[in-house]
Order: C-alpha cells, then sequence, then structure tokens
C-alpha cells in the first residue's frame, strides 16, 4: 500500500483545500453583508422598541405597491426605528398609510387604498383589531370614548365607530356631490373640509350626528388647524390643473365657526403649491410648506413673502410641528420612489438632526 498512499494523501489534503476555500468565500460573503446591513440607510427594529416618547411618522409608500410602513424617532438619542409594523406583526401595512390617531392606548394608523384603518399597541407596535370595509379612509376624529368619525375620499360618507371596540356603529350621509378629508372641532361641532374637486367646509353636529350645513370657501379645501382664538383656518390648494381665475387660486383662509362665517382670505401668488398646514403649540403661529416653509402670526394681514426655511434642493413633502417645544419636522420625498430623509428644526430654524425613514412620510403624531 506504500506506493499508493502519496497519491491518496494528496487527494484528500485537496478536498480539504476545497472545503478551506469554500468555507473562507463563505465567510468574507457573510462579512460583506454584515457589512453592507450596518451601512444600510434605513435602520430596522425587532423586537426592542421603545415608543414611549417622540414621534410617530407614517410612510405613504407608493400607490399599488403596498409597502406603507410605521416608523418612529426619538429626539432625546436621536435614533429612528423604522418599519415597526412588520417587525412586530410578521405582516406588511398595506397601500398607501394616509394618516394617524391617538387615543388612550391605541394608536390609528390609516390606510387609504387599503380601505382599511389598524388599531397597534403605542408602545410595541402589535396589532390590536382592525377597522375594515371602508372605501377610501382618509383622517380619524375622536368625538368622545364612545364615538369617532372617519372621514372618506370617495363615499359620500363619514363613517362612524366606537375607539375602544373598533366597531363601526353608524355613518353620516352627505350629498352626493360632497367627500371629506381632515377634521376638526370646535364646541359640538366638527368642520370637514370637502377637498377633491371642491369648495365646501361641512358642519357635522356631534350630538345628532348630522350634516347640518355647508359654507363655500376657496377650492379644493384640505388642510384645517383652530388658532387661539377659536378661529379656523383653512388651506386650500386650488386648481392644481389650471388657474382659469382668482377664484381658483390657492388660499388660506380664516373662518368663524362662532356665526359660519368666512374671515378673511390671504391668495396666494400664481404657480403656488402651498400645503401641509399646522399650528404650533401656543396656537398663535401658522406653518405651511409653500417653496419651503413659511411662517406666518394669526395676526399677520399678509402672506410671508419669504421662506422661514427655504427649499434648496429638497423636495418637501410633509411637515410636523411638536406641540410641547415647537420643533418644525419635515419630510424630503426625494423623487417619490426612495427612502426618504427627515429634518428636525429647532423652532428658531436652525437644523438640528436628519434621519431616514421610509417612502414618502405622510403624517406626525407626537407622544
Amino acid at each position: 500500500m506504500a506506493p499508493h498512499a502519496g497519491p491518496v494523501l494528496y487527494f484528500f489534503n485537496w478536498i480539504e483545500l476545497q472545503k478551506m476555500i469554500r468555507k473562507t468565500i463563505h465567510i468574507i460573503f457573510l462579512t460583506l453583508l454584515v457589512w453592507s446591513c450596518t451601512d444600510e440607510p434605513v435602520q430596522t427594529v425587532f423586537f426592542h422598541l421603545n415608543t414611549q416618547k417622540g414621534v410617530f411618522i407614517a410612510c405613504e409608500g407608493n400607490f399599488m405597491y403596498g409597502n406603507a410602513s410605521l416608523s418612529f424617532y426619538n429626539p432625546e438619542n436621536k435614533t429612528v426605528q423604522n418599519q415597526l409594523f412588520y417587525a412586530r406583526n410578521n405582516a406588511p401595512l398595506g397601500d398607501v398609510a394616509q394618516s394617524l390617531a391617538l387615543y388612550k392606548n391605541t394608536l390609528f394608523v390609516v390606510v387609504n387604498n387599503s380601505g382599511k384603518i389598524y388599531a397597534i399597541d403605542p408602545e410595541t407596535a402589535e396589532f390590536k383589531g382592525v377597522i375594515s370595509g371602508l372605501t377610501s379612509p382618509r383622517h380619524i376624529h375622536v368625538v368622545s370614548d364612545n364615538k369617532a368619525y372617519i372621514s372618506d375620499l370617495y363615499a359620500h360618507h363619514i363613517t362612524i365607530f366606537n375607539p375602544v371596540t373598533y366597531e363601526i356603529t353608524g355613518q353620516i350621509n352627505l350629498p352626493e356631490n360632497r367627500t371629506s378629508e381632515q377634521m376638526v372641532q370646535v364646541g359640538k361641532y366638527v368642520f370637514v373640509s370637502s377637498w377633491s374637486y371642491d369648495e365646501y367646509l361641512l358642519v357635522i353636529d356631534t350630538e345628532t350626528d348630522k350634516m347640518i350645513g355647508e359654507m363655500k370657501v376657496p377650492y379644493q379645501p384640505k388642510n384645517l388647524v383652530v388658532d387661539e382664538n377659536q378661529k379656523i383656518w383653512i388651506l386650500s390648494q386650488g386648481d392644481a390643473e389650471g388657474v382659469t381665475s382668482e377664484l381658483q387660486q390657492p388660499a388660506l383662509t380664516r373662518f368663524d365657526p362662532q356665526t359660519f362665517t368666512v374671515e378673511q382670505i390671504y391668495r396666494f401668488a400664481e404657480g403656488s403649491q402651498p400645503s401641509g398646514l399646522e399650528m404650533n403649540a401656543t396656537q398663535d403661529t401658522i406653518y405651511f410648506i409653500n417653496k419651503g416653509i413659511r411662517k406666518m402670526g394669526i395676526g399677520q394681514k399678509s402672506l410671508p413673502d419669504s421662506s422661514f426655511i427655504p427649499t434648496e434642493n429638497k423636495l418637501f413633502y410633509s411637515l410636523g410641528v411638536d406641540p410641547e417645544n415647537n420643533e418644525i419636522y419635515i419630510s424630503d420625498a426625494i423623487d417619490y420612489t426612495q427612502n426618504a430623509i427627515i429634518y428636525r428644526y429647532s423652532q428658531q430654524g436652525i437644523l438640528t438632526d436628519s434621519f431616514l425613514v421610509d417612502i414618502n412620510p405622510s403624517d406626525f403624531l407626537f407622544r
């Protein structure tokens, strides 16, 4: 056997060498994979959630792609946790996360194109329930412990549900040519913008759950906020497809909910595309997007003619203002298809942080 020992030994050494080469390649591959993951711009989290203090961010994703997501940012340690719903529940959030609402121990995520609303635990992002069978839900307004409203882009009614049991309990019928978008409440009345190709502010009596009136306002009213004097400010987008008269230009309107009358209309210049109306903590200053972030005191006689925070080369998509410290959060959608950047500014307009979330952040909810 001795004459054959050399070739046999060589053969087995060659096999071991091949194994070592494959193992080395595998280790190198795993090392590169781990390195690439740590360099991934969007940080994900699985079961180590800390959402007690900070801001939830709803990311729409892309229409018809089913890639909506939920993020959470902690301003104290400047950390962001993305894909919260998927990480906790091992299921996608759905198609177009439109808005967020928090009531007691439930965070509601309105998923517009999926026609449903998810109820989750705000501490853990764990699934608690779902409200389904909706046409095109947009926003939630909680009236009381047993009643909340859901606006809808295409349905000619507002859905009523119980915010504790998540059970649909009724609906408020609207005229056939009216839909519903944002909602604010003053006294017993909820005021609703009829946004899409419409020009009315609707009035709902929360005691009877009936629409009791409508007032004509500038074309395509969308965003609503209430100031310290209990006046409602309405941001109307105008006719984006081509303004043919001054009445179709975007506008900011001050409305008196006590007398149901329009007090003042501020018309934007032609070519303006205002969006994202927000109010500060003391309810005396308005912020909105229009070629940068504009800042306006509620007592001003005209619209601001310059930006408080300039756009530079960013694509500002959504805006949020922390109701405790007036910090300003702005999303940069970049090109609507890649992960977006959130910029955080002090109330003086100084950039303090930026971080990456998922595609097309649409709404901020502060805790």
